[in-house]
């Protein structure tokens, strides 16, 4: 049985590696640096009973936070400079109180373990469960966090999740964006303007016509120009000392909001639909495989190697290996580790066994 360590020497073994044990044992034995992303989403506090114990079951959710990060810092050490943690939480309610856990948890490893968030993703569920509270709304949505080790320099493939954009073309002679922008307008507001002088007007138009000729030339797809004194409005703000947008419009009189031609970046919002659940026995709150398919493709390279902390029925893992990315998943009941090498099986899987003897 190929151990943990050898595991990830290795660069060509696409099964999944499962280890059985607590995950705060189990990470303790993983080297520094070793991970390149980590997708999970841990036992929400007093929701189920999950077979092999655990966390999620603690008489305090004070308590509950702090065995979480006891983890989450492991996931640190672990992940490289390069990676990016992927959490996904929901909260819980006590004593007809939400208990904000989600941030509480973002927080924290934010000024207690150096971890910077880069985003907080709305997942919306597009459905719920039937809500019998008569004096709250029903839920439909849970954050998941996008957490880096450092500000610039980790892997970020954005060029993979981008939509796919409309092209510019040429109509009647006249080269025409993606969403109809010809530049007559623009024009139009450059000679209106009262705020312009002489040079800074025909400074814009030199500079609408080079944009134009880019975008003839396919180099660019679309593109918006704010001109001063045009009534528009200054993207971030007026005031010069804040905003870059600002300063370049005092000293110019115009600048340009470029679209980029490869299409442009996903939002924040995802709309994804959760796994159906019903005629499940063992595990009932089963990751989307489409919640993990967009952080894994944008943050793990390719045979880099996915972590999942408490992977269950092997959702992770699953997606990971037909991403052409390994993985580790972890958990603590041999009943649902059965049931991720069940599922992964087509891919080949590593036997979870005892931990000393994987690690």
């Amino acid at each position: 049985m190929i151990s943990v360590s050898e595991y990830i020497k290795i660069s060509t073994l696409l099964a999944p590696c499962f280890v059985r044990g607590d995950a705060l044992k189990v990470l303790a034995y993983l080297p520094n640096d070793c991970i390149d992303c980590v997708v999970t989403s841990p036992p929400y506090y007093m929701k189920r009973q999950y077979l092999g114990g655990g966390i999620g079951l603690e008489a305090t959710y004070q308590e509950y936070i702090n065995n979480l990060l006891a983890i989450v810092k492991e996931v640190y050490r672990v992940l490289k400079p390069t990676g990016s943690f992927w959490l996904n939480l929901g909260d819980s309610y006590k004593n007809k109180q939400l208990l904000n856990i989600p941030y509480r948890v973002a927080i924290r490893m934010q000024d207690e373990q150096k971890w910077i968030l880069r985003n907080t993703v709305v997942w919306d569920k597009m459905k719920g469960a039937m809500s019998q509270s008569k004096d709250s709304l029903g839920c439909e949505y849970e954050p998941m966090f996008h957490f880096v080790k450092r500000k610039s320099g980790y892997y970020y493939d954005s060029d993979a999740v981008r939509k796919k954009p409309r092209s510019a073309h040429v109509e009647n002679g006249t080269v025409v964006s993606a969403t109809g922008v010809r530049g007559v307008r623009y024009r139009r507001k450059i000679e209106l303007s009262t705020e312009l002088t002489k040079e800074q007007k025909a400074n814009a138009y030199q500079a609408l016509d080079q944009v134009l000729e880019r975008m003839k030339a396919g180099e660019l797809s679309d593109f918006r120009m704010v001109i001063k004194g045009a009534n528009q409005r200054v993207t971030n703000g007026n005031t010069t000392n804040l905003s870059g947008r600002a300063k370049e419009l005092q000293d110019k009189g115009f600048y340009f909001l470029f679209y980029n031609p490869k299409g442009s970046m996903i939002s924040d919002v995802w709309q994804i639909i959760p796994e159906d659940t019903q005629g499940r026995k063992l595990h009932f709150a089963s990751f989307p495989e489409d919640l993990v398919k967009t952080p894994i493709i944008l943050t793990c390279p390719q045979n880099g190697i996915v972590l999942d902390p408490f992977v269950g029925t092997g959702t992770t893992s699953y997606v990971a290996a037909g991403l052409n990315r390994r993985s580790i998943g972890i958990d603590m009941a041999q009943e649902y580790l059965e049931l991720a090498e069940s599922r992964c099986s087509e891919y080949g899987c590593l036997n979870h066994g005892e931990l000393e003897t994987l690690l």
